[in-house]
This record gives C-alpha cells, structure tokens and sequence, in this order.
C-alpha cells in the first residue's frame, strides 16, 4: 500500500507541474537523459544545471530521474549499460560489474569498469529520453484538456 501511495503521490506532483507542455516534456526528457547515465551522485545537479540553462521544467527533470533512475531499475540499468558499452568499444565481455550504487565502488573498480559504463549509458539515454518526451507531453496535453472540458484550471 505504502509503494502505490507514493506512486499516486509522485503521479500528482507530475500531473500538477506548471508551465508549457514543451518546458514539462523537456524537462522530463532532460531528467530521464541525465538517469539513465551512471552519473548517480551528480544526477540532480546535472538536471538542475541543463533545465536552468535550457529554460526547462526543473521539476519534470527530477520526476524523469526518479522515474527511470531508482534502486528497482539502477542494477539492470547499470549491467546492460556496461556490456554495451564493452561491445562497442570493441572489448567483448569480459570481467565482472559489481553492482553498487555508489561511485565509490565505480571508481575502485577502475576505468575498465567506468568508460564502458559510460560509454553504455551515454548511447542508451537518447532512445529512453525521446520516448519520454513525447509520452510526457501527451500526457500533460490530455490532463489539461480533461481539465478545461471540465472547467479546472491548469495554468
């Protein structure tokens, strides 16, 4: 019960954001981008800085992180983004990833572990980002013309 609370909770904040649905959807695809990478320790300062220099939603960039960058999906995320970035680097897979969510452990596991895992993550943002630019904005547009219809405000 508790996890479905928070998922209606987090529903609401994103239902409820102000602005155009392009600086919403934008901002969400900013956050989405920015939570695929393996960049955990620096992903809200990254999201803050790209929305305020694009003029985006600052909001919708973290409501995007969290959505696509949480302790359910970080593991997944983290092993694919490392062998894919093994494979195109041209290395094939080999060795081992320790999943942890720190950098910390990134970092003793050496660059071997880092560049692919960059290089991975780095690759893989732009098709989960576009998606969720344009399912975001859809979103927004159909709650605020369920809104108007029914004479809500949505500003």
């Amino acid at each position: 019960m508790r996890l479905k609370r928070h998922l209606r909770e987090k529903y609401m904040q994103f239902i409820s954001l102000k602005g155009e649905p392009h600086a919403i959807a934008f901002g969400s695809a900013i956050g989405v981008f920015i939570g695929i990478t393996p960049t955990i320790p620096f992903h809200t300062a990254l999201i803050l800085l790209l929305c305020f220099l694009l003029k985006k939603n600052m909001t919708a960039g973290y409501l995007g992180s969290w959505a696509i960058s949480n302790p359910l999906t970080i593991p997944f995320l983290y092993v694919t983004q490392y062998r894919l970035g093994k494979y195109l680097l041209g290395d094939g897979y080999r060795g081992s990833l320790e999943v942890e969510h720190s950098l910390l452990n990134l970092v003793r596991q050496g660059w071997d572990v880092i560049f692919p895992l960059l290089v991975g993550g780095i690759v893989m943002a732009p098709f989960f980002a576009l998606p969720a630019y344009f399912i975001t904005r859809k979103i927004i547009e159909n709650v605020r013309k369920n809104r108007y219809v029914h004479g809500e405000e949505y500003s």
